[in-house]
């Protein structure tokens, strides 16, 4: 079975036969032991630390149809190299394309990404009010925000519901998770351990959907909800919306709450708020435990990883734009 490999430590990476080669590098410059990865096994590769390569090797991942995604120092998420798309089709990119260009086809999977996403947020509220959180008020709010959805006239009013169903749920974090503040979402920087937990699992959940997006046939510069733009793969800011709530929030609460993070897994930096090293891997680790979950899909009838189920979505997307399903129905939390 293919794994994700996070690299946090500075080094050097090489072809070795079928094998991927990282040499390691100490603080003090001294190559450490290397350590292989049959590249058989591999996935993805995340890069936290500088890692040195050469074209050789690139082409060797591009073969092997492995993507690497880069986070910088502050554990933004920069980029990506991506593998030649093998699995696009020009039929599939028309398609895309003609409903993008379609008003009210656009309008329609737009409303299917906001609805799938705020039920799932809804879903999480739920959950902690039923175990005595405060989030009554948040719940109501949400609930009305909702009935806006069908509602929507273009795709800009459907982003500004989304952006206050999204304001609402936030301000639950304080009554969820116990012993941080969270004073508002803050982005570049992030003020505070919450808000640099938020941001950091929402990078991991976009590399995510774009590791599914290229194993489909979508294109990810073309999105429904979020605006195509300029050096973007927007399509996976609309898949991430719904498994945002799933992935990220729920486990980034269990982490707090359970104090399997620690004042000491953060850094603060001239007033922004990082994830230290030692907290990034708490945070991996337990990141690639939940999408190695499984359940038990309805459908299917069969037990299915958390990581396969964002594949799924995108092939849900990818049937309902070649006119295989009549309606695209967004993943939502049945338990």
């Amino acid at each position: 079975m293919k794994k994700a490999y996070y690299l946090f430590n500075p080094g050097r990476m090489s072809r070795k036969d079928n094998t991927l080669k990282f040499e390691p590098v100490s603080e003090k410059g001294a190559i450490q032991k290397p350590r292989y990865l049959p590249v058989t096994g591999v996935s993805a590769l995340y890069i936290f630390g500088s890692v040195d390569a050469n074209s050789a090797m690139y082409n060797f991942l591009g073969r092997h149809h492995i993507p690497v995604h880069f986070f910088d120092y502050y554990q933004h998420y920069t980029g990506s190299f991506s593998p030649k798309e093998y699995l696009l089709a020009g039929k599939m990119l028309i398609a895309q394309s003609d409903a993008y260009r379609s008003k009210k086809h656009r309008l329609q999977l737009a409303k299917a990404f906001v609805e799938g996403a705020t039920f799932n947020m809804l879903k999480n509220l739920r959950y902690y009010g039923n175990r005595g959180r405060g989030v009554a008020t948040q719940i109501a709010q949400l609930e009305q925000l909702r009935t806006t959805i069908s509602n929507a006239k273009g795709v800009s009013e459907l982003m500004g519901t989304e952006g206050n169903c999204r304001q609402v749920y936030y301000s639950s974090f304080e009554e969820i998770v116990e012993g941080y503040a969270w004073e508002g979402r803050r982005k570049r920087p992030p003020k505070n351990e919450l808000n640099a937990l938020v941001s950091f699992g929402n990078s991991m959940c976009y590399s995510l959907c774009l590791d599914a997006v290229y194993n489909s046939q979508l294109n990810p510069t073309i999105s429904f909800l979020h605006e195509p733009g300029v050096r973007r793969y927007s399509l996976c800011l609309d898949v991430s919306e719904v498994f945002k709530p799933i992935l990220v929030d729920l486990l980034l609460f269990r982490l707090c709450n359970r104090r399997e993070l620690r004042s000491q897994h953060f850094d603060f930096i001239d007033d922004a708020c990082f994830l230290a090293e030692s907290g990034r891997k708490v945070f991996v680790r337990a990141w690639e435990e939940r999408l190695q979950q499984t359940i038990q899909h309805r459908k299917l009838n069969k037990k299915i990883s958390y990581r396969h189920l964002v594949r799924l979505e995108c092939y849900k997307i990818a049937k309902h734009l070649l006119g295989m399903e009549s309606e695209y129905q967004p993943f939502k939390i049945w338990w």
